[in-house]
């Protein structure tokens, strides 16, 4: 019987027609903003909700390829850069963090039953909820917007570590500790190689939620980055500099996304399979 090579539960697309497929949807978006932005900007040239592509290279040049006049430098790439550094320093807290805390937590029942609790309260709290707080307690510099992402994301990265150690097999520790391992080695040499690939994995999953709060931190106390620059023109109903803006947003995450899957798929092959 010949499987469907569409529709179907064992539907199995050649590859170029995958490519198709996944395209598919992006091109009838882009034809769809394209028509409503023709036909919106032909019965008044002067409308902003849905600018041209023309108007949005302008404003794309303007921003990244001139410089300021004022400050002199090249204003995207100086959002992008400020932006990058707080969500690195922030998710790299978190990592850290969430990986020393969540592998002793699982390996020492002592602490484990101390924090888990704790861990798990804090990982309730919407972060943004506590948005006031934070400001009012690191002030509105840098510090309190790398907090919130810390706070945001090292809960769910602490738990996802504590719940991938408490699954190893118990005879694989109890087998490096009958080796003459101690503890340290135990939990150093033994465990953190094998949950360093699911760290890597739960990092991807945490960066939507980093960016999240990255931008909501710049939107309400910044003078530079990419959430600051999308809510300082809103006033202004500049969408030319907006959806440029959030498309870049996206494009650095894809990217942050793709290279760690390219690190686990390289670095951490049995993983994979």
């Amino acid at each position: 019987m010949r499987l469907p090579g569409f529709f179907g539960v064992h539907a199995s697309p050649s590859p170029r027609m995958r490519w198709v497929l996944a395209l598919a949807p992006f091109v009838l978006l882009v034809a769809v903003y394209l028509t409503a932005s023709h036909f919106r900007l032909e019965d008044n040239p002067d409308d902003k909700i849905l600018p041209s592509v023309g108007q949005m290279v302008d404003a794309v040049d303007r921003l990244a390829f001139t410089r300021d006049e004022r400050s002199g430098e090249f204003v995207m790439l100086h959002d992008t850069l400020s932006s990058l550094q707080r969500l690195a320093i922030g998710i790299g807290l978190s990592a850290v963090v969430g990986l020393l805390l969540g592998m002793n937590m699982a390996l020492f029942p002592g602490m484990g039953i101390t924090l888990i609790a704790m861990v798990t309260f804090i990982s309730i709290i919407p972060p943004l909820a506590i948005l006031p707080i934070i400001f009012i307690s690191f002030g509105v510099d840098e510090l309190a917007k790398v907090m919130l992402i810390f706070l945001g994301t090292f809960p769910l990265i602490t738990r996802d570590i504590y719940g991938s150690v408490k699954a190893m097999p118990q005879e694989q520790l109890t087998k490096a500790l009958t080796l003459g391992a101690r503890e340290l080695q135990l939990v150093y040499r033994v465990v953190l190689p094998q949950v360093m690939p699911r760290l890597i994995e739960t990092v991807r999953l945490s960066l939507g939620g980093g960016w999240l709060f990255l931008i909501a931190a710049e939107a309400i106390a910044s003078i530079d980055g990419l959430g600051y620059r999308i809510f300082l023109v809103r006033r202004y109903l500049a969408m030319d500099v907006i959806i440029p803006y959030v498309l870049w947003i996206t494009f650095l995450g894809f990217f942050m996304d793709w290279s760690l899957r390219q690190i686990l798929q390289r670095r951490y092959r049995w993983y994979r399979s």
